[in-house]
This record gives C-alpha cells, structure tokens and sequence, in this order.
C-alpha cells in the first residue's frame, strides 16, 4: 500500500508550493488568464504609453512657430539716444507645417501597429504557456498512473515470486521498470513546476495562484488551410508596423525637401530718435538666400533611408510568409496525427492492455506481456500529447504572425 501511494506522495511534494494556504486552489481558465496578464502586462503597458506619446508629437508637429521680440539701443547719452524694438513673425514656406504633422502621423501610425503588435504577442504567449502548462498537466497525470501501473505490476509479480509460479528474474525487472516510471513521475513533476511558473510570469505573478488550468486535451485546434491563411497576410502585426514604417520614412523625405525652401521672417516694429525727438514705424522682411545650402544631403538621406524601409518590409514579409506556411504545415500534420491517435492508436493501445491485464490475472499471460502492453499504451499516450503540445505551439504561432 506504501508503494501505491508513492505517485501521490511525489505529486503532494512537487505541487506543494502551489496549493499551499498562501495559494487560493483555484481553477483558471483561458479567458481568465488573458484578461489578468493584459490588465498587468508592463510590455502591453510601455506600448500604450509610447501611441500616447505619439498624440503629442503629432500636437507639437502642428504647433506654429513662436514670434521673436527684439530690442537695441544706439548711444548711451539720453539726449542722442536711439532705441529700436520689433516684433519678428517667422512665416513657414514650402509645406513645412503640413509636412511635419503628416510624418508625426505615420509616426502615430506606427505606434498604433506596434501596440497592436505587443497585443497579439502577449495573447499568443499566454495561449502557448496555458497549452504548455496544460500539457505539462497531463504528462505528469500520465506520469503518475504510469507510476502507479507499475507499482501494482511490481506487487502482483512479488506474490507470484513468492507463491513461485514465476521466476525471480521478473520481479527485478519489475522493480527496474518501477523504478524508471518514478523517476519519469518525478521529471513531468518538475517540468509542470516548470510551466505553471512561465504561466504566472506571464499574468503578473511571483508565484502560481491557480491549482490549475482548465482544458479539453481531446479538441485538437484548427486555422484553416496555409492558403486560407496566406490571404490573411496583410494583417499581420509585424508586416503592419514595417508597412507603416516605410509610410513614415516616406513622409520624412517631404519634411526634407519643405526645409530646402527658405522661410520668411517679418518684422513690425518703432525706432524712437531721442536726438531729433520722432518716432518712426519699423517694417522688414528677411528671406534666407539658399546659394549654398538647399538641404540637399538631408533629402538623399531620408530617400535612401525610406527605401531601405521598403526593403525591410519585402524582407519582413518573406519572413513572416515562411513562418505562416510552416506553422500552418506543421498544425496540419499534427491535426492528421492527433486524429490517427484518437480514432486507431489510442484504443487499440488501451484495449490490448485491458486484454494483457484480464489474461495475466487468469493466468494466461506472463507478466512481460502486461509490461508490454502498458508500455505500449503509455509511449502511444505520451506521443499523443507531444504532438499536441505541438499542434497547440503551430496554433498559437499562427495567432501570433496574423494578430489574432
């Protein structure tokens, strides 16, 4: 009997910092899970405070130029004193304002697609770490029944030793076998500590606050065919932020090219003569003469680099393209597998063990055809999951590289 509860003893030990008193033994659930780390995420965060920044930058762009108040005074003796003060209004020319506000507009834009972006990121790995975490909960469930199984194999070959009807060389290797299914309990056991923990990073937590995670282990995802997907590209978050990226440094060549056309200053103002005792009206007009400086440099720069930010997206979108096909490939072999599995594999594995058993107790079969049959049946239960795990990882890449 202390043998059979070994696998529940090493569970307690490896799950005891999460169901501790600290720790309210709650369910989570997906939903639950994305809206606390989206209420707690400081990426998700950063990113809303860099498209609020981006609003006052657009504001700035749109702001006019400030009037410049100047003053002189000719000859300190009162008597022949001339004191001169004008009031210079700078007149923008050649686009400049517009300009400025249409680039902070693509620069907003880009903001926008990189919050966009940091959301789909984050749903995409709360989604992927729940799955894993999910998994992870399975394998050790496995894990321990495998544990278990053994233990109970070990306990009946022992009696048979005993009453010798079988030979030694059997319970050895019964206990081996045992002794490899608790050290197996023992590594899903760690690797669950493992995943609950990346889980609770995730949400905002030092530690796991959920007992566990809730999920059908038998609904295999689904995204539709690589050309399905495909068509659905453009609205890729990465491709998004290249594309306005490049719509940005476009606008930038504008905001150059504004700069090579000279701004006009008017000036509006009095000189009073103290010598002569008049005071007269001051108007001027002060206009820069590009000869040398056209801002030339400045242009070829901003065209260059806006090309190079339509190459960055063609690259992005080969990319992005690449990774969506191979997800969505991997997603459907996985698909086809996990259906083999769950119609022929599965059953088959389960009803020969079920057989193997019944025969063994009635002393039909040996006790290696029971060790067969169960390691039959746990490798066929732990390929299932490894390839859901997989087909999960594809699901969620593909969340990830459409902004879903």
């Amino acid at each position: 009997m202390r043998k059979l509860l070994l696998p529940f003893g090493l569970a307690a030990i490896l799950l005891g910092p999460f169901t501790s008193q600290a720790q309210p033994a709650a369910p989570l659930h997906l939903e639950q899970a994305l809206d606390l780390a989206a209420s707690r995420s400081f990426t998700l965060s950063a990113a809303r405070r860099e498209l609020e920044a981006s609003d006052g930058a657009v504001q700035q762009a749109g702001a006019l130029r400030n009037p410049e108040l100047n003053a002189s005074v000719e000859d300190t003796r009162r008597e022949t004193r001339t004191t001169t003060a004008t009031l210079d209004f700078p007149v923008e020319l050649g686009g400049k304002r517009a300009a400025r506000v249409t680039a902070a507009e693509r620069g907003r834009d880009v903001a926008h697609a990189e919050f966009s972006g940091a959301q789909a990121q984050l749903r995409a790995s709360v989604i992927a770490a729940y799955f894993s975490t999910l998994v992870a909960q399975e394998r050790f469930r496995l894990a321990a029944n495998s544990a278990e199984l053994a233990t109970r194999g070990a306990d009946a070959i022992g009696k048979r030793v005993a009453a010798g009807k079988v030979s030694p060389v059997d319970e050895t290797r019964a206990r081996v076998d045992l002794a490899n299914a608790q050290l197996e309990a023992t590594e899903a056991g760690a690797a669950l500590q493992t995943a609950r923990q990346a889980l609770a990073a995730l949400l905002g937590d030092p530690e796991p606050k959920f007992s566990e995670v809730v999920g059908d282990t038998a609904q295999v995802p689904s995204r539709g065919t690589a050309a399905e997907l495909t068509e659905q590209l453009e609205a890729s978050p990465t491709l998004l932020v290249s594309r306005m990226e490049a719509n940005r440094r476009k606008a930038l060549i504008d905001v150059e090219r504004s700069k090579g056309v000279p701004d006009v200053t008017v000036s509006v103002g009095a000189k009073r003569d103290n010598e002569i005792g008049r005071t007269q009206a001051i108007v001027g007009l002060s206009i820069p003469l590009p000869l040398f400086d056209r801002n030339q440099g400045a242009v070829y720069e901003a065209g260059k680099r806006a090309q190079k930010a339509d190459d960055e997206y063609q690259a992005a979108r080969i990319r992005v393209l690449n990774e969506l096909q191979q997800a969505a490939n991997q997603l459907s072999v996985a698909r086809t597998s996990l259906q083999s599995s769950q119609t022929t594999v599965l059953p088959a594995a389960q009803q020969a063990y079920e057989a193997a058993t019944k025969g063994f107790e009635a002393g039909k079969f040996g006790f290696l055809d029971v060790i067969d049959a169960q390691r039959s049946l746990l490798q066929a239960r732990s390929r299932y999951l490894a390839t859901l795990s997989s087909a999960f990882q594809a699901a969620t890449t593909i969340d990830r590289l459409l902004g879903r």
